[in-house]
């Protein structure tokens, strides 16, 4: 046990070490970090701005500084370079990526496009510039509604998430919503039994799950919304208790907060892998080696910028 501490004493003596020469460096290099909810929990620590994907975006255009340190994943940091052309942004683990975003190519949504030529295609941020760059608009866990609800068209090829596709089709039943066989493959391991078993444990618990979970697991919940919609929820609820059906990174800051509540995963399969290969050093590295940076070519970032910045307009008009 005290060889423990003594392992546990060394890791925060080095990541308080971390921290200071990260911030040494974010001054050198006029940059801003910017965190997604599912990072881990030192990494939040350094955050400049966190958030889920809708904030970060909007985040990333507001941005004063030359350099933006995207702890995220591929598509996030793509994002951010559409929007900020002019801006050096920076991936700190290149092979952080997105299995969800992989479930769909350019060439297979044009194949999808012929198919219902009158449709209007929505991706979903979860997808990588080329795909943006096929849709017609962008959208969030927090505005995939009203950006469908947005469009003139009744009929919408929604790409690539299936389950979220199918929690806006249930609140819009005015549209045809065609969907995409993708799904999260770390949100798809909450199971209907998890929810069961952790509701007998905390039987007064309210039970929060992302739209990205299963049909069976969001009818079991008593709140449906992004991760971002989970901070506005819990803060304004009088329940002590919560069951969070999202990625375990999420707890960092609702416990942090919230400290007079109690927040319960309903399984311990709730990892991003993706999400946890950033590390503070990593960060520092990105920082002193201006690495990985993230490019768009411009061709695909004029198209994929339009299909967020109509995002962006919904968001702001709801706003």
């Amino acid at each position: 046990m005290e060889q423990k501490n003594k392992g546990e004493l060394k890791d925060l003596k080095y990541n308080e070490m971390l921290k200071k020469k990260i911030e040494k460096l974010k001054k050198k290099r006029n940059a801003v970090i910017i965190v997604h909810n599912y990072q881990r929990d030192e990494v939040q620590e350094i955050a400049d701005i966190s958030g889920d994907s809708l904030a970060l975006s909007q985040a990333a255009v507001r941005t004063d500084s030359e350099v933006i340190v995207f702890c995220g994943v591929q598509f996030m940091a793509e994002s951010a370079s559409i929007l900020n052309p002019g801006k050096t942004v920076l991936l700190p683990v290149k092979e952080a990526g997105c299995p969800l975003a992989d479930m769909i190519t350019p060439e297979k949504l044009r194949l999808k496009k012929n198919e219902h030529p009158g449709a209007a295609v929505v991706c979903y941020v979860n997808s990588s510039a080329e795909v943006k760059a096929e849709s017609d608009i962008a959208c969030t866990s927090s505005n995939a509604i009203e950006v469908v609800r947005s469009l003139k068209e009744k009929q919408v090829i929604f790409v690539p998430d299936k389950n979220l596709g199918r929690y806006v089709q249930s609140q819009v039943p005015e549209k045809e919503i065609i969907l995409w066989e993708g799904f999260c493959p770390t949100h798809i391991r909450v199971q209907e039994e998890d929810i069961v078993r952790s509701k007998e444990a905390h039987p007064g618990a309210e039970v929060i799950a992302h739209p990205e979970c299963n049909p069976e697991v969001l009818a079991l919940s008593d709140h449906i919304c992004s991760t971002g919609g989970m901070f506005a929820y819990v803060k304004g609820s009088k329940s002590k208790e919560f069951i969070i059906s999202t990625e375990c990174g999420m707890l960092y800051k609702l416990q942090k907060d919230n400290p007079g509540k109690s927040f319960y995963l309903p399984t311990l399969k709730l990892v991003c892998a993706n999400m946890k290969l950033i590390t503070l050093g990593w960060v520092a590295h990105s920082l002193e080696n201006l690495v990985y940076e993230v490019k768009v070519s411009d061709d695909i970032r004029e198209k994929a910028r339009k299909t967020l910045e109509r995002m962006l307009a919904v968001t702001a008009r709801k706003g």
